[in-house]
């Protein structure tokens, strides 16, 4: 007579295998999702502190625009803003944030475009309010 073996079979391990695949992939997928949707808010945060700076001390406080950002050309601001998620400061080449002055003289700028790149969507762009 037979005896029954204890054990689980191939077809049942490669289902459980196939199973916890799939629930890897779609976790990593999820991860990657939410760290992307991080990096966004992150970076929209960031030009908005940038603009509101510009626009309500700098310019309220000198009528035109700086020619570049630097740490100490917005003190009313978190300087760690500056920086994008990969840690690359606002002007470097390597930066995910461009600040654009537009019509300069001597330093002195009429506007400027502010913008980032997002994951999976359009720059996020702000415009300088004065033109």
């Amino acid at each position: 007579f037979m005896q029954k073996q204890k054990g689980f079979t191939v077809i049942e391990r490669l289902i459980v295998a196939a199973f916890l695949i799939t629930v890897a992939i779609l976790g990593f997928f999820q991860y990657s999702k939410i760290t992307n949707e991080s990096q966004n808010s992150q970076r929209r945060t960031s030009i908005n502190a940038i603009y509101y700076s510009l626009e309500e001390w700098f310019y309220a406080k000198n009528n035109y625009y700086p020619e570049k950002i630097e740490d100490n050309t917005l003190p009313t601001m978190d300087p760690a803003l500056l920086s994008d998620p990969k840690n690359a400061k606002i002007g470097s080449g390597e930066s995910d944030y461009r600040y654009e002055p537009r019509e300069c003289n001597d330093g002195k700028c009429k506007s400027y475009s502010l913008r980032t790149s997002l994951h999976d969507e359009d720059d996020y762009v702000k415009e300088s309010r004065h033109k």
